[in-house]
């Protein structure tokens, strides 16, 4: 079940967007907010699937939470603004990878923006995954550099040998290569 932020000023306003997100269809778990503030502490505390803005807030328009929200977190951002003025809140916001639509809301509209902003989390989440992969890689190359340039000082051997030598234990001991390094590093072996 996903998890929305809702951040509109008023009950009334947000009783009604909770509505219309269940008359699409949309089956979530809604936290309300009344504030720009209020809404920012609540990002502070918990990881939403979503974050719906209704503008303007009672303490700031909203465009600004909005960009913040994309730039700090993975959650989708859609924000709601009036149709006179939401061409210009998307030339401020798009490049963040916020979706503007307009109000009054047209199901078909509201429906595309949240598939978009559903297939760009999904894409940001894949991304960030990879992107975890890859640093814990690198940190592992790394410890393994270390114990190599250790073992070439203490031990007097080459670079080759070095290398052999830490692949040789991880595959005797049945361990990673990273964990032999750090025993090495760590003075328990040669």
């Amino acid at each position: 079940m996903e998890r929305i932020l809702l951040v509109s000023a008023t009950e009334k306003s947000r009783t009604m967007l909770s509505q219309f997100l269940t008359s699409c269809g949309v089956q979530a778990q809604l936290a309300p907010a009344s504030s720009g503030a209020e809404a920012r502490r609540m990002l502070v505390d918990g990881l939403f699937d979503l974050i719906l803005i209704n503008t303007p807030l009672p303490d700031e328009f909203g465009h600004d939470m909005a960009q913040q929200a994309a730039n700090d977190t993975l959650s989708g951002v859609i924000l709601l603004a009036k149709a006179e003025i939401a061409d210009s809140v998307a030339e401020k916001v798009e490049d963040d990878g916020v979706f503007v639509v307009p109000k009054p809301l047209s199901r078909v509209l509201f429906m595309q923006a949240l598939r978009m902003t559903r297939a760009a989390r999904s894409r940001l989440t894949g991304l960030q995954s990879e992107n975890r992969r890859l640093q814990k890689r690198i940190e592992d190359i790394r410890q393994v550099d270390r114990a190599k340039c250790l073992l070439i000082e203490c031990c007097g051997m080459t670079e080759p040998e070095a290398h052999s030598y830490i692949e040789q234990q991880a595959m005797n001991q049945r361990r990673s290569k990273r964990d032999i390094a750090e025993d090495i590093i760590g003075g328990k072996t040669p």
